[in-house]
């Protein structure tokens, strides 16, 4: 079974003594593409990309290693990977004996390629933390809210007499997990270029997430798919960099087809 319910999320778990890649949990994408009205021909291009903080093994005396590392999963994949899974399978490294670390990289590029069913690739080390890249900040503007789910794309607005070329930031992006009900929260870019979007109307837009059951990567694909429709820009890329939990964070990005993927970076809160 590959529901969110099969998974190991909101169970007791031993910790793993072993290398095990059985502990990979796969959720298909498809359902909550469906939901959205979305089939095979996707109308974006992206990937998910995971910063994991906390990752350790054995060299070939014994001696424990660790390291940091970058993964990036393709969104064309047919599988997601249950975060929870993902830190008990890095985990599960741990007492595990390698040669070189390039064997470790392998190792771990090899067992998430077979747990999405799409090339994953693995690179030690983080991205930098951000600095100023020119994105507009909407969070200090004085509106009144009232809607916190479900999401609301009613709420968008875009005027097409007026053309723009922007990237629209918010911190305030909160949903919850779908089976433990914990909260997620993410810093949301949103680049487009067509019609200029409404910037209140989009905060309230985010907000209207905050009560919201989902996975990162369906929030995201959410508001790429309801930006799109609402708002109609010729370009729009959305990438939502989520705070860390359990020494992992995840950074999912969606962008129409041909648009180069924004520069890996991370928040302060990650």
């Amino acid at each position: 079974m590959s529901t969110p319910e099969d998974s190991l999320l909101g169970r007791e778990v031993a910790y793993p003594r072993r290398y095990d890649p059985a502990l990979l949990f796969p959720i298909a994408r498809a359902p909550a593409r469906a939901a959205l009205g979305l089939g095979d021909a996707l109308p974006f291009a992206g990937h998910d990309r995971w910063h994991a903080y906390e990752l350790s093994w054995l060299d070939a005396r014994g001696k424990p290693q660790v390291a940091t590392a970058t993964l990036r999963v393709p969104a064309s994949t047919p599988h997601l990977v249950e975060s929870k899974s993902l830190k008990l399978y890095l985990n599960s490294l741990n007492a595990e004996r390698f040669e070189a670390p390039e064997a470790v990289r392998r190792r771990i590029a090899d067992d998430l390629s077979r747990a999405t069913g799409g090339p994953v690739a693995v690179d030690f080390g983080l991205p930098p933390m951000g600095g100023d890249d020119g994105a507009a900040c909407i969070d200090a503007l004085e509106v009144d809210i009232d809607r916190y789910g479900p999401p609301d794309p009613g709420l968008l607005r875009a005027d097409p007499g007026d053309q723009a070329d922007e990237v629209l930031r918010s911190h305030l992006l909160k949903s919850n997990c779908p089976v433990t009900g914990q909260p997620d929260w993410a810093t949301i870019d949103i680049a487009y270029r067509g019609p200029r979007i409404d910037r209140a109307a989009l905060l309230r837009y985010l907000v209207s997430f905050r009560d919201h059951a989902g996975f990162h990567e369906q929030c995201v694909e959410q508001v790429f798919v309801d930006v799109l429709a609402r708002c109609a820009p010729r370009r729009l890329s959305v990438e939502a960099r989520y705070t860390r939990r359990g020494g992992l964070d995840i950074n999912p990005w969606r962008a129409t087809p041909g648009t180069a993927p924004p520069p890996s970076r991370r928040e302060d809160r990650q």
